[in-house]
Parts: C-alpha cells; sequence; structure tokens
C-alpha cells in the first residue's frame, strides 16, 4: 500500500512537473524549455547533470522494489505516512515554483541566451525552490520507502544538484544579470531560508 502511493506520487511529480510544464511552457512561449545536460561528456558539469537523471532513476526503482518484494529497512507505519506527506508537501512546492518561473522555466542552461532573474515570491524565500521542493520531495520518498534504492537515489540526487547550482548554474547567473544577482545572493539562501535575527539596538 505505502509503496504503491510512493509510487503513484512519483509517477505524478514525474509526469506534471516534466510532461505537462513542457507542454505548457511550449504552448504559451513556442519553446519547450529543455536545454540539455551542461559540459562535454566526463566534466564535472556533465557529471552533475547524468546524477540528477540517474539520481531520479534509482529513487524511482525503491518503490517497484519493494512492490517487488524488498523488505524495506524498518516498517515503522506512522514514519512511512509521514513520508508520504513530506513527499507530497514537495511535490506541491515544486509545481508552484515551477509555475513561478513563467517564461523563464528551464531544464538545464543555454549559456548564450539571457532568461529573466527571479526574485519575488518563493524566490524571495530560496534562490532554488524547485531543487529545495525536489530534495523534499526525495527525503519524504526515502522516509517513506526505506531501502537502499531510495537512499542511493537521493544521495545521488542531492549531490547533483549541489553540483549543478553551485558550478553550472550560478556563474552563469552571475555573468548574464551581473550586480543583480550577486546583491540577490546576500539577501537570499541558496537552498534554504536565511534568518535573520533582529540587530540590538544600544541606548544611552
Amino acid at each position: 500500500m505505502i509503496a504503491t502511493l510512493a509510487l503513484s506520487l512519483l509517477v505524478g511529480l514525474l509526469v506534471w512537473a516534466f510532461g505537462w510544464q513542457t507542454y505548457a511552457h511550449r504552448k504559451a512561449t513556442g519553446d519547450t524549455g529543455w536545454r540539455g545536460i551542461s559540459g562535454h561528456p566526463g566534466s564535472i558539469e556533465w557529471l552533475a547533470g547524468v546524477g540528477f537523471v540517474v539520481g531520479l532513476v534509482v529513487g524511482g526503482i525503491a518503490p517497484v522494489a519493494e512492490l517487488l518484494g524488498l523488505d524495506p529497512m524498518n516498517d515503522v507505519r506512522p514514519a512511512r505516512y509521514f513520508g508520504l506527506v513530506v513527499a507530497g508537501v514537495g511535490i506541491a512546492l515544486t509545481l508552484r515554483a515551477q509555475s513561478a518561473m513563467h517564461d523563464s522555466w528551464r531544464i538545464g542552461v543555454d549559456q548564450t541566451e539571457t532568461t529573466t532573474l527571479r526574485t519575488n515570491g518563493i524566490f524571495a524565500v530560496v534562490r532554488n525552490p524547485i531543487f529545495t521542493a525536489m530534495a523534499i520531495t526525495a527525503i519524504g520518498l526515502t522516509i517513506a520507502v526505506p531501502n537502499a534504492f531510495s537512499v542511493v537515489g537521493t544521495g545521488l540526487l542531492i549531490g547533483a544538484v549541489q553540483v549543478q547550482v553551485r558550478r553550472v548554474e550560478e556563474p552563469y547567473l552571475r555573468r548574464t544579470h551581473g550586480p543583480a544577482y550577486r546583491n540577490y545572493e546576500r539577501s537570499v539562501g541558496r537552498f534554504i531560508p536565511r534568518i535573520r535575527f533582529p540587530t540590538e539596538v544600544k541606548t544611552h
């Protein structure tokens, strides 16, 4: 039951976030938004893109493996159902963040084009809300379907996202948007919201 629900959530995410989003983006702009994997084969940028795809695939095997008889690492039902809730929240955030990108939505980076820098709404909370939301989804699914496939898939996904953002996307955005992006970097966290503590006011 839990593995079936987890697989349904994952399939729903992939169909909506990649299939429907691509269709809607092309219908609105005439462009699919797909730019592919950056870098030449074997480069760290290329490995990040491949790692992201492999992470999704390996993570997707996790619920299938359980349905085929692989025992979970633990079977604490309340925890596993909580994982499904976390995954559901992550999926909702993923779709919300994609929608907020409007015509700037892309899969991959084309170093020659310039898209609008989004800094409001959900992008005022974190700079990479889609990746943050996908990490939340992956962690939730790992809690829901705890086996070697989900653990390895989540690790690959999060590691690949770190490299993709730091080595591909941020250099591109700094070069393209200059001071505007650097100011944005200083005020908004990469994946986690920055916590600002009130400044102490001294009185005399």
